[in-house]
């Protein structure tokens, strides 16, 4: 078995090759290739130090040059600070394939999922990206959103640090990065991206401009919610990763008042990859991640394949 460290991913993955690994192993999904394990956590607290241990998982069917596999993902978080790890199987022998060190690639998949379903969703002739907060997901999403749509411009909106972080990206993507409120974001964003820590929704949903898509990617307990009931009510889609794992965890679906979400709304993004539904240009669809395990194992399969290990 083979233990691919954080240099070794640097050295192979990039984000476009990420986006599609990510769209095929969703396209499985969508037709009930893949199968994934929902997350497990146990927590405890020790000293005063909070603790807890995370574990998810898919099967992936062969797809191209890649074989089919079967794969963990097992994260440790001491008092909010994670460290992930991903190991890989063969479907084939059972043997153990690899051990991923998995920080960065949890950074990159998740955005790049954020990115496969603005790449169907988001208007062709969206403008401009608002983004709520400044920290590492915050950072992923411009750089992946703005690889899958041509922005002039990107609105930041964060409790600190934006001023810092809008200079910072605007010098990377060659285009204005300005700081406003969290009510201009909304109103005039083609595309929101939140990833944010906030347990209580971030904007009045009112404001959201017809035809918007939405990224919210800040949370993965039913405690915690990012957007409200009125953004909610108006979405034509609620777009997530899986059912299962949306209803238990996704805060922002669970904390929605009875009716706010019916639920021929709410749908898998493979379901769409694989048969498309039409957007209106005025339909706002929201897209809710939690992440799931099937992103993890399609990107540690891209990544061994790259290197060699099967």
């Amino acid at each position: 078995m083979r233990l691919i460290t954080e240099a070794d991913i640097a050295a192979v993955l990039d984000p476009d090759s990420a986006v599609a690994a990510l769209r095929a192993a969703f396209a499985q999904h969508g037709r009930g290739q893949a199968q994934v394990l929902a997350r497990h956590r146990a927590t405890a607290t020790q000293g005063g130090t909070a603790l807890a241990i995370s574990a998810m998982g898919a099967i992936l069917e062969a797809d191209g040059d890649l074989p089919a596999v079967l794969g963990t993902k097992v994260y440790s978080a001491r008092n909010g600070r994670y460290h992930f790890l991903v190991s890989l199987f063969s479907a084939d022998t059972g043997e153990a394939i690899a051990t991923l060190e998995a920080n960065e690639f949890t950074r990159l998949r998740t955005a790049a999922a954020s990115a496969v379903a603005a790449d169907l969703l988001a208007l062709p002739e969206a403008k401009t990206l608002a983004v709520f907060g400044a920290g590492i997901q915050a950072r992923a999403h411009v750089e992946a959103l703005t690889r899958v749509r041509r922005f002039e411009r990107v609105l930041v909106c964060a409790r600190s640090g934006g001023e810092a972080f809008a200079g910072e990206i605007e010098a990377q993507i060659g285009f204005p990065a300005q700081v406003v409120d969290a009510a201009t974001a909304a109103a005039e964003a083609d595309v929101i991206a939140t990833a944010t820590r906030s347990a209580v929704p971030l904007f009045d949903g009112a404001l959201v401009k017809p035809g918007a898509f939405i990224a919210a990617v800040g949370s993965s307990t039913k405690t915690a919610r990012e957007l409200d009931d009125a953004l909610l009510a108006r979405a034509a889609l609620v777009v997530v990763e899986w059912r299962t794992a949306a209803e238990l965890e996704a805060g922002d679906i669970v904390q929605a008042a009875p009716g706010v979400i019916a639920s021929e709304r709410l749908v898998e993004l493979g379901e769409l990859i694989v048969s498309p539904r039409p957007r209106g240009p005025r339909d706002i669809v929201v897209y809710k991640s939690v992440g799931i395990g099937l992103e993890d194992v399609a990107l540690a399969r891209l990544i061994a394949h790259r290197l060699g290990a099967f």
